[in-house]
C-alpha cells in the first residue's frame, strides 16, 4: 500500500467519523429541543388544570360580590370582600389567566363563547350576547373555559 493510499483513507476515515459526529451533534440538539418543548407542555398543563379546579371558587366569590344586599354596601366585611376579588384577578392576571369578554352586545364569538339560548325572535344581521351566564377564561392566549351566554340578533 502507497503513502497516497494511506493518506486517502486516513482522510476518508476522518470524514466519515466528522459526517457521524455532526449527525450526533444534530440528533442531540433535536433531542434537547423536543425535551424542552416537552416540560414546557407539561409545565403549562399542570398550571391549567390547577387553575381549572380553583374557577369553581372564582366563580362563587364574584356571585357573593356581585349579589351584597343594599344594607349591607357600607359593611367593612363586603368592601374587604370586593377588594379580595380585585386582588384575586390581579394574581389572576399575572398567572395569565384573563376574563373571556361577554358583555352583553359583544359580537358572538363560538371560539370563546358557548350559546346555551338563542332569542329566535330577534330580528337583525349580527349574533350578539345578550346575558352572561357564566364566565370563560382564557390562560395564555388558550381558550380553558369558554364562556356561557345567551344570544341575540341586532
Amino acid at each position: 500500500m502507497t503513502k497516497h493510499k494511506k493518506i486517502d483513507d486516513l482522510q476518508h476515515t476522518i470524514d466519515e467519523l466528522t459526517l457521524d459526529l455532526q449527525r450526533t451533534r444534530a440528533d442531540f440538539e433535536n433531542y434537547r429541543k423536543r425535551v424542552e418543548a416537552e416540560k414546557q407542555s407539561a409545565h403549562s398543563m399542570g398550571q391549567a388544570k390547577s387553575v381549572m379546579k380553583l374557577l369553581p371558587v372564582i366563580d362563587t366569590i364574584e356571585r357573593a360580590i356581585a349579589n351584597v344586599p343594599e344594607k349591607l354596601a357600607d359593611n367593612a366585611w363586603a368592601k374587604g370582600m370586593a377588594g379580595l376579588g380585585k386582588q384575586l384577578d390581579k394574581q389572576l392576571k399575572e398567572i395569565g389567566l384573563e376574563k373571556i369578554d361577554a358583555k352583553p352586545g359583544t359580537l358572538f364569538n363560538p371560539e370563546l363563547h358557548q350559546a346555551v339560548q338563542f332569542d329566535e325572535e330577534a330580528d337583525g344581521d349580527k349574533e350578539v350576547v345578550a346575558e352572561e351566564l357564566r364566565a370563560g377564561y382564557t390562560l395564555d392566549g388558550t381558550v380553558i373555559r369558554d364562556a356561557m351566554v345567551k344570544v341575540t340578533r341586532r
